[in-house]
């Protein structure tokens, strides 16, 4: 396999992640237009942490499609793996003001919110895929520290 073909499974993944992230940030974006759910308890608090994961997902994402590409500086895997472990340290605070969110919706969003976790699920299961195809390629040993 050359090089860059190994890179395309985490590439493949974290631009799936970044696609369902998209989502929640225009559902839960949306959430701020609606009179209903405009100040609902969570939604701040949760952007306050899905900005940065996004962050780390569209950085996590380029640098996959550097590798793709045919780049072989280990600076780059090194950013990338970074950017992988930053976005979930960030994920698991979405998913609890999520869920703050859920609890506390008025009943008409609750399902709306619900969807907005789904999406959320969807972006962290790509995510622990492209970081399973990562360590395969660098071993564990990249990922210390």
């Amino acid at each position: 396999m050359r090089q860059t073909e190994m890179w395309e499974s985490v590439a493949t993944e974290l631009n799936l992640s970044l696609y369902s992230e998209k989502m929640v940030c225009s559902m839960s974006t949306q959430l701020y237009y609606i009179p209903e759910t405009k100040d609902l308890q969570g939604n701040s608090e949760m952007h306050s942490h899905l900005v940065p994961a996004s962050y780390h997902r569209i950085t996590a994402s380029g640098s996959a499609q550097r590798l793709v590409n045919g780049e072989r500086e280990w600076t780059i895997v090194q950013s990338m793996i970074s950017c992988i472990k930053n976005s979930e340290q960030r994920d698991r605070n979405v998913q609890n003001w999520l869920n703050v969110m859920r609890d506390t919706a008025p009943t008409a969003y609750k399902l709306f919110v619900q969807n907005i976790i789904l999406w959320q699920d969807h972006a962290e299961r790509h995510l622990q895929n492209a970081k399973h195809y990562t360590m395969q390629i660098t071993g564990p040993a990249a990922w210390q520290g």
